[in-house]
């Protein structure tokens, strides 16, 4: 079984970019699952059962979505492998862009839109730094120069990164981001062992733990203040 790595921020477009995907492996007769980690809500795994796709979603609750990844996927190869599913997609929710789902030895994919802001890329973190293929999408509303202008901008954040142009809503561009992703001598029984490619920040303050109370005294472990000095004349 494949296993393929989905992030990228919010309203992207992950899930559209991964149903045309599918479809085009449908025809090639891959049977493929999604298994989808968001934070509060998902409906999306409505639209892929109704693609008749196997799906699973896991929400994360208080945690951060990439921890709760990082602490599931192994359970979750293992309902792909029962499934005989030929592979397997997650998506993450990429809420948090200080940390990055993708493990080394598995292909990993950011999906991110033009309408996001050319200074997007350099916010985003090591969901775009370390992925090993990066969606660009929602071009058809954007002039040629400006798709032009974001690619740059996400190459020269992650210039080894294969950038592609996929549309989400007519699935130009998901046959060959497809044909990239699927590896026919790849056959993953088991995660277990296997490494993060960025280490996730694990630090504590005392608001992660349940404070709600404002103020110095009520504040524990790890703290980080804004520097509000004023320079003197």
């Amino acid at each position: 079984m494949n296993l393929i790595i989905f992030s990228g921020p919010p309203s992207s477009g992950k899930t559209s970019v991964i149903l045309k995907t599918i479809a085009a492996f449908k025809n090639r007769n891959i049977k493929v699952g999604v298994v989808k980690f968001d934070c509060l809500y998902t409906d999306d795994d409505i639209a892929y059962e109704k693609a008749g796709i196997p799906v699973k979603k896991g929400l994360s609750g208080a945690l951060c979505p990439d921890h709760f990844f990082a602490s599931n996927i192994e359970e979750v190869v293992n309902w792909g492998n029962q499934e005989k599913l030929d592979l397997l997609i997650t998506e993450s929710a990429g809420l948090c862009n200080r940390c990055s789902p993708y493990l080394k030895e598995m292909k990993g994919v950011c999906v991110i839109d033009n309408l996001s802001g050319i200074n997007t890329p350099k916010k985003i973190g090591p969901m775009l730094k370390s992925a090993d293929y990066v969606v660009i999408t929602k071009g058809d509303i954007v002039s040629q120069a400006e798709r032009e202008v974001f690619a740059s901008c996400v190459s020269s954040v992650n210039p080894r990164a294969v950038i592609m142009h996929v549309n989400g809503l007519t699935g130009q561009g998901a046959y060959e981001l497809g044909s990239l992703l699927y590896d026919e001598n790849q056959d993953i029984q088991s995660v277990q062992g296997m490494q993060l490619r960025f280490p996730m920040p694990s630090a504590l303050c005392s608001y992660c733990l349940g404070e709600t109370r404002i103020g110095e005294a009520y504040q524990m472990g790890n703290i980080k203040k804004i520097d509000l000095k004023v320079d003197k004349p």
